[in-house]
């Protein structure tokens, strides 16, 4: 954890630094190109233990609802092809609701680390206030509008009756768990602009244990089977996000929202929104391919795309320090810093995404078989794996310099090399694996057209430096 403004001497992690640390206003915005007083600055010289100690943390809390996701769909997978399947096209269109809440957790830590950059810890955390008022809100919609169309949405993306049926059961409890898995979305995105990063651990990783030990228990001894799972998911994320939103509570005074705010962060939130709409299309056409070419590719596709987004969501801790250092960084007017970060943390991030490479090939005769005892699923995951390995490094270097165009607000340019890369490589790709038969490996063919045009354009962007604009807005 960050120091604060103050040292903390409460004895209480749920409690502010110092009154003079407390959110207790909406701080009106600075304009752009200028710092307010400075009460909190950004440490000098970022080294890459700092880049670890902000890095370490978060490490743990993006793992948590992955590492979560991979024991369900162990616990799933052992009650049969079916069930795993249904997940598979359940837990896909549940990622819209994990969709928001990133790019809701990513907006919220850019704004409120230039404030915090800046000098103005509690503009900060007004950003953060305002945040949980938008993600309870859209929680709330995500839950109601999901169980009239559960039914239509399952059909659409599988090919089996069997399978629709079940995801749609599925679907209509765990949408119950949106508002929370979206309001520890916004918690985490103010913590992280506050260069907070251990109580987001704390509330994150107990949550999910919970649940960890919930979902067998409940799919099997108590008898609820693919229900179970479902419940077990509800459970984690309104803990989480009750947890966050206690916080928030303690941190400051004034909670009440304020439209105008929203809007600004609805406003500069929409490139991030039609970025994320894209990678959205994308998985969800993926998964809808691999559910025509049978249960059991799209039952390997599930165990291999769960395992890419929980690699991937490890290797973003590097791009959430990167967030949170190079937000504060430019907020307070030293881009020599914000691009010292920058290339430490895009080192970092290309050096573990060898690392996983290398877990990956050595896990590749194993790992399937912890999902599933179905040979033919393991046939098929064998397809990916070549895939899987390979795209790793890029990968890494990829999520790290995201992380830094992020917290850059640079997210313009994000939107406009993640609509190239989705329409002229992965879309593409995928429906003609569909028309032309070829299987799984058209298919994450796609996705690595998708991870290389993005690494050849990122990696231009950082090198140009463009991204480097100081001020405490942009």
């Amino acid at each position: 954890m960050s120091p604060p403004a103050q040292p903390n001497t409460s004895g209480d992690p749920g409690r502010p630094a110092s009154p003079s640390a407390r959110s207790d206003r909406v701080a009106p915005e600075p304009a752009a190109g200028r710092t307010a007083p400075s009460t909190v600055s950004a440490p000098a010289g970022v080294s890459a233990k700092r880049i670890a100690q902000l890095a370490l943390p978060a490490l743990v809390v993006l793992a948590a609802e992955p590492l979560y996701v991979l024991v369900d769909t162990a616990v799933v997978g052992h009650l049969g092809s079916v069930p795993l399947a249904a997940v598979a096209v359940g837990g896909t269109i549940m990622s819209v609701a994990a969709w928001l809440g990133t790019l809701m957790a990513y907006g919220t830590t850019g704004r409120a680390a230039r404030r915090f950059g800046a000098g103005d810890r509690a503009a900060a955390v007004a950003e953060g206030v305002q945040a949980s008022w938008l993600a309870f809100a859209v929680g709330v919609l995500l839950a109601l509008l999901a169980q009239p169309f559960a039914d239509p949405l399952a059909q659409a993306l599988s090919g089996d009756p069997a399978v629709a049926d079940a995801a749609a059961t599925w679907l209509r409890v765990a949408a119950l768990g949106a508002p929370g898995l979206l309001l520890a979305a916004a918690g985490n995105g103010w913590m992280r602009g506050v260069q907070d990063t251990r109580r987001p651990l704390f509330y994150v990783l107990g949550a999910n244990v919970l649940s960890a030990i919930l979902c067998p228990v409940l799919v099997y001894p108590v008898g609820w089977g693919l229900t179970g799972s479902a419940v077990a998911n509800v459970v984690a994320q309104s803990v989480s996000g009750g947890f966050f939103l206690y916080a928030l509570i303690r941190e400051t005074k004034h909670l009440r929202p304020h439209l105008g705010v929203i809007g600004q962060q609805l406003s500069l939130g929409r490139d991030l929104l039609i970025r994320g709409a894209a990678f959205q299309a994308c998985f969800l056409s993926a998964t809808a391919v691999a559910s025509r070419f049978g249960v059991e590719s799209v039952g390997a596709h599930q165990i291999a795309l769960q395992l890419w987004f929980f690699s991937a969501l490890a290797l973003d801790a590097v791009a959430i320090a990167a967030q949170s250092l190079v937000g504060a960084a430019l907020g307070g007017s030293n881009a020599a810093e914000a691009r010292a970060v920058a290339r430490k943390v895009t080192l970092s991030g290309g050096l573990a995404g060898v690392v996983f490479a290398l877990l990956a090939a050595a896990g590749s005769s194993h790992i399937p078989g912890w999902f599933t005892p179905d040979a033919e699923v393991h046939d098929q995951a064998a397809v990916i794996w070549p895939w899987f390995i390979g795209l790793m490094p890029f990968a890494g270097v990829v999520y790290a310099l995201d992380g830094v165009l992020i917290g850059a607000g640079d997210v313009k340019f994000l939107r406009n090399i993640t609509l190239a890369a989705a329409l002229l490589g992965f879309l593409p790709a995928i429906w003609i694996a569909y028309f032309f038969d070829l299987g799984l490996g058209g298919v994450w063919a796609g996705l690595a057209l998708l991870i290389l045009i993005r690494f050849v354009t990122t990696v231009w962007r950082w090198r140009s430096d463009r991204w480097a604009v100081v001020g405490a807005t942009r």
